[in-house]
């Protein structure tokens, strides 16, 4: 079979194909929305105990690309509906990350823009070879949705086993890229094109500033901002949200 992929929809309101459960599921329903109206995805929620409870929330622009900018104005956006909500108990910290190199798939176009990559994927429940966890790589994907089929050249087959697999995703448990170095060699590959592309219209903009303009200053157009950072989907960061300089975050305890 060829390595053919669907094409990469992008859109905002494409849905994923799996879904948390429990405290997760109803973060996940809270911030959903709110990613939105800020031009994100949400990715993941995961609630995870290390030092204390720490609420991991994984988001995205469609294009993959996450800011560190960006998780600091979700986060800021995050924070007070979930302190209204009071979904979590207990204290704990809020992290805004990008989805990272080894990124989880959860959507039909994060399975399309990884084509040739290896994933390690698990189904809710095993196909006709009795298997639900497969490792391989991504070779195609057919059709929108639940409704798609993900084809996955294994490389965990044994010597009687079908090398060449294809299952549909409406059956997702689970699917996680695994960071190899070509997919490392990728993602830096497209963190440098983005930086190049910054860097050009910082240069352009400076060249417009130094240009003689001609009339009173109140003609002059507003002034040219540095371009932010851009953080290409290999590449994670965080925003941790934490005490302020010199002064502890009052702790968070049920019943607030």
């Amino acid at each position: 079979m060829t390595e053919t992929a669907a094409p990469i929809v992008a859109a905002l309101d494409e849905p994923r194909l799996v879904s948390e459960t429990g405290v997760a599921a109803r973060v996940a329903h809270l911030a959903e929305p709110v990613l939105a109206q800020l031009g994100f995805r949400l990715v993941r929620v995961k609630l995870m105990q290390q030092n204390g409870q720490i609420l991991q929330i994984m988001a995205e622009r469609p294009d993959g690309i996450m800011t560190i900018d960006d998780c600091e104005a979700a986060s800021q956006a995050l924070s007070p509906e979930l302190d209204v909500a009071d979904v979590v108990s207990g204290e704990y910290r809020l992290e805004l990350s990008s989805p990272g190199v080894d990124r989880p798939l959860v959507r039909v176009s994060d399975f399309a823009r990884a084509v040739g990559h290896e994933a390690r994927v698990e189904l809710t429940h095993p196909v006709e070879s009795g298997r639900k966890r497969f490792r391989g790589l991504i070779r195609g994907v057919e059709g929108e949705g639940r409704d798609a089929k993900l084809s996955l050249e294994r490389n965990d087959a044994r010597a009687d086993e079908e090398k060449l697999v294809t299952f549909p995703l409406a059956d997702l448990d689970e699917a996680k890229l695994m960071l190899t170095e070509s997919l490392i060699r990728e993602s830096l590959r497209a963190g440098k094109l983005q930086q190049e592309g910054a860097g050009e219209d910082e240069e352009q903009a400076s060249e417009a500033d130094e240009r003689p303009r001609r009339g009173p200053g109140r003609f002059r157009g507003p002034a040219k901002q540095k371009a932010k950072p851009l953080v290409p989907a290999g590449v994670q960061t965080h925003f941790k949200k934490g005490p302020g300089p010199g002064k502890p975050r009052a702790a968070r305890s049920e019943g607030e």
